[in-house]
C-alpha cells in the first residue's frame, strides 16, 4: 500500500486545523478599503462569513497605499487594519495576511517609488520588501486573530503579466527572495505558517516554469496553495480539475485551496452551486485540508474603478451579492462547513492505496532538447486518467517518477507516455517481476520532433515485434476505437467490446502497429484485428501494453466522458488483485472515503453528471447508514449531487495520518 497526502496544518495546541473561510475584500472600498474603511461594514461582513459555517479569511494589504514610500508605512492605514484584525478576533475568527499585493483581480498596481525596478533581482527593492514584511510582523505578529501569512498574491503575474512569468523568472532568484522574506517575517516575530501566495502555477504542476517550484520552495514554506480556475472541454475533467491540482501539489506539505471560484456573471446559480459542491467535495478527497473561496462579496457599486471598470466580471465573484444576501455557492461552503464538523474531520485519515498512477518526470523536469507540449502532454494524459480511475472506483497514489516509483502498489498505471527516463522503465520491469502489474499505454507526442515514444527495450519487455514505420504514423482514422477482448480480462469476458474516444493532432492520434512473439498473449483486438491490449507474463507479476494512447485521445475531445477507461481499469485492478472496498456499477459516480482510527468510515457518492442517479453500492464487508443512523442502500443523487454516509464494519483501516 501506498500511503496518500493528508497533511494539515497545525493550532497552538498541535491539533489539526482545516480552514474553510474566503478571500476577503470589504464592499466598502475593494481594493482601496483602507482608504475607505468602514468598521461597521466590516463587522457586518465577517458575521455573514461567520454565519455561513466560515472562520478563516484571507486579507490584503494593498501594497502602493500601505507603503506609499520606501521607508514608510502608513500608521492610519495599519491602524485600521488592526481594528480589521480586533474585529476577527470579536467573531472568534482569524486571517492570513498577504503583504506585496501588486496584483489583483486583473490589474497590477506598483508603488508609486518602484520605478521599475526588479521585483526579485533588485537588491535594494528586496530590502525595501523584507523592511516591509518585518515591520508588519513586528507590529501585528501577536495578534491572536493571524493564522498565517502569505508573502504576496500571485506575484508572478505582477512580474510579467504578460507571460505569466513562464520563461521569464528566475528560479534561483525566486528562491533566495522568498528565502529573505520569510527571514524577515521570522525576525519580526512572526511564528504563525507562512506560504508564498503565488497561485502554484509552476512546473511541478502545470509543465511550465514560471520561476515558482514547488521542491525548491518547500524547505522556506509551511503549506502549499493552488489558486484553481482551470476551464475543461469536459464536465467530468471540470469537476476533477481542482482535485488532480491537489494531487500534483502534494509533495509533503499540507495542501490549502487558498483560491477558486467563479463569477455569477459567468453561469448562473445552480451552475455555480454544483462547481462549488464538486469542488469542496472532490478537493477533501484528494487530500486538501483547507479551503478559501474567491471571495466574499460583489462590488456592484465599484463599477467605475478599476478594477473592476476594465474587468467588469470580477465584480460578481461573492458568495454573497452586494447587499449581504447569499448566493446558491454560499449555501453549498455552509453545507461542507457543516459536515466537516459533524463528521469530525479532524480525526479521520485518507487511506493508503494499493495502486498508483505515475506521473512522468517529463512534466516537471525542465529537461534539455525536449518540447514545450511534452510536459503539457504528460498533464493531459495523466489528468484524464485519473478521471478514469475516479469512475472506475479505484483509490489511486499520485505518484511522482521524479521521487521515484515506489514500491507498495499492485497495479501500475502509466498513462499515454511518450517519455520516461531509461531508470524508471527498468524500474516498472523489476516491479513486475516482483509481482506487480504494469499498464502502460503506447504515445507518439503530439508533435514532430523525434517522434515515437522514447522506450528502451520495448520489444523484449512486451514481448512484441514492432512494426512502425520510421518516421510515419499510423493513423487512428475514426473519432473512437472499438476494442474486441480476445480473452478474459478481470471482470471483462472475451467477446466483449469497449469503445474509446479519439482525439488529438496528426502526431499524437495514432497507434503502434506490433506482432505478439511466444509467450505474449493479445488480449484485445481493434476494428482491423490488430493487437490492442497484450499481455507479457513479467517475473510473479505482468507487463500490459495498450497500443493506442488512449489517455491522451480522450483529453482531446470535448465531452467525451465518460467513456470506458473506467472498465478497463477496473479490469485492470482485478487482474492485479487490487480490492476496490466499494463500487457502484455506474461510472457517472465515484466514491472514497475516509476513515477514523477505530475502524468506521464514511463514505462520498459523488455524483459527476448532470443526471439523477439511483446509486447502490456493492461493499467487500460491513453495512452503510445515513449520518443520522437509518440503514441506507440505495442513494438518489441528484445533478452533481454529493451525499456522505456511515460506513461502519469495514475491515481494519490503512491510512494515512495527518
Amino acid at each position: 500500500m501506498i500511503p496518500r497526502n493528508f497533511a494539515a496544518l497545525s493550532d497552538s495546541d498541535g491539533s489539526p486545523q482545516f480552514w474553510v473561510g474566503a478571500n476577503y475584500w470589504s464592499r466598502s472600498g475593494g481594493p482601496r478599503m483602507w482608504r475607505e474603511f468602514d468598521a461597521g461594514v466590516v463587522r457586518e461582513e465577517l458575521a455573514t462569513l461567520c454565519g455561513l459555517g466560515m472562520t478563516v479569511t484571507r486579507s490584503f494589504l494593498y501594497w502602493p497605499d500601505v507603503m506609499p514610500e520606501p521607508h514608510r508605512l502608513d500608521g492610519e492605514l495599519l491602524d485600521r487594519f488592526e481594528t480589521f484584525l480586533d474585529l476577527h478576533h470579536e467573531q472568534g475568527m482569524t486571517t492570513i495576511p498577504t503583504f506585496i499585493v501588486g496584483h489583483m483581480s486583473g490589474d497590477n498596481w506598483d508603488p508609486a517609488w518602484r520605478a521599475g525596478r526588479d521585483i526579485f533581482g533588485d537588491v535594494w527593492f528586496v530590502g525595501r520588501q523584507a523592511w516591509y514584511v518585518r515591520s508588519i510582523a513586528q507590529r501585528f505578529a501577536q495578534h491572536p486573530a493571524i493564522a498565517a501569512w502569505l508573502l504576496t498574491n500571485e506575484i508572478p503575474i505582477y512580474a510579467d503579466w504578460r507571460t505569466r512569468g513562464v520563461g521569464t523568472i528566475d528560479h534561483q532568484q525566486v528562491h533566495a527572495w522568498a528565502s529573505i522574506l520569510v527571514d524577515a517575517l521570522r525576525a519580526g516575530g512572526a511564528r504563525q505558517p507562512v506560504s508564498v501566495g503565488d497561485g502554484a502555477w509552476g512546473l511541478e504542476i502545470t509543465g511550465m516554469d514560471n520561476g515558482f517550484r514547488l521542491r525548491e520552495l518547500a524547505d522556506v514554506v509551511d503549506f502549499v496553495g493552488p489558486h484553481v480556475y482551470r476551464v475543461e472541454s469536459d464536465i467530468t475533467r471540470q469537476n476533477l480539475g481542482a482535485a488532480f491540482i491537489c494531487e500534483l501539489a502534494a509533495l509533503g506539505q499540507p495542501v490549502v485551496m487558498e483560491e477558486f471560484g467563479l463569477s455569477s456573471d459567468f453561469v448562473g446559480g445552480e451552475s455555480a452551486a454544483a462547481y462549488y459542491r464538486q469542488t469542496l467535495h472532490n478537493t477533501l478527497l484528494a487530500g486538501a485540508t483547507g479551503w478559501l473561496t474567491w471571495n466574499n462579496t460583489d462590488y456592484d457599486h465599484l463599477y467605475e474603478r478599476r478594477p473592476y471598470s476594465l474587468h467588469a466580471h470580477e465584480m460578481h465573484f461573492g458568495l454573497t451579492t452586494v447587499a449581504g444576501e447569499p448566493k446558491p455557492q454560499a449555501l453549498e461552503v455552509k453545507a461542507f462547513a457543516d459536515l466537516l464538523q459533524r463528521i469530525d474531520v479532524t480525526s479521520l485519515r485518507r487511506p493508503a492505496a494499493d495502486a498508483a498512477l505515475v506521473v512522468s518526470s517529463y512534466l516537471e523536469g525542465d529537461y534539455d532538447f525536449t518540447q514545450p507540449g511534452d510536459a503539457t502532454a504528460v498533464f493531459q494524459a495523466t489528468h484524464q486518467a485519473y478521471v478514469a480511475t475516479k469512475e472506475a472506483d479505484l483509490p489511486v497514489a499520485v505518484v511522482r517518477e521524479a521521487d521515484g516509483i515506489p514500491d507498495g502498489a499492485s497495479l501500475y498505471l502509466v498513462p499515454s507516455i511518450k517519455h520516461i527516463t531509461a531508470a524508471s522503465w527498468h524500474r516498472l520491469r523489476e516491479l513486475a517481476t516482483a509481482g506487480a502489474t504494469v499498464y502502460v499505454s503506447y504515445f507518439n507526442g503530439d508533435h514532430p520532433v523525434h517522434r515515437g515514444a522514447w522506450w528502451p527495450d520495448l520489444e523484449e519487455t512486451f514481448g512484441v515485434d514492432n512494426r512502425a514505420y520510421y518516421g510515419v504514423t499510423s493513423p487512428v482514422p475514426d473519432d473512437a476505437a472499438t476494442f474486441t477482448f480476445t480473452a478474459d480480462l478481470g471482470a471483462i469476458t472475451a467477446g466483449t467490446e469497449l469503445t474509446f474516444p479519439m482525439g488529438g493532432d496528426l502526431h499524437g492520434r495514432s497507434f503502434l502497429p506490433v506482432t505478439p512473439r511466444e509467450g505474449t498473449e493479445v488480449v484485445a483486438v481493434d476494428a482491423d484485428g490488430s493487437p490492442a491490449i497484450l499481455l507479457r507474463p513479467t517475473g510473479a507479476g505482468r507487463m500490459v501494453l495498450c497500443t493506442y494512447p488512449l489517455e491522451y485521445a480522450a483529453a482531446n475531445r470535448w465531452h467525451d466522458n465518460p467513456e470506458d477507461s473506467p472498465l478497463l481499469y477496473g479490469a485492470l485492478a482485478d487482474l492485479a488483485g487490487v480490492v476496490r472496498p466499494v463500487s457502484v456499477p455506474d461510472v457517472r459516480v465515484s466514491t472514497a472515503w475516509l476513515e477514523h482510527p477505530d475502524g468506521d468510515r464514511y463514505l462520498w457518492l459523488v455524483n459527476l453528471s448532470g443526471d439523477e442517479i439511483d446509486a447502490t453500492p456493492t461493499l467487500t464487508a460491513g453495512e452503510l447508514n445515513t449520518l443520522d443512523g437509518a440503514p441506507v442502500q440505495t442513494v438518489r443523487l441528484g445533478a452533481y449531487g454529493v451525499d456522505v454516509l456511515r460506513w461502519r464494519g469495514a475491515a481494519t483501516p490503512s491510512t494515512t495520518a495527518l
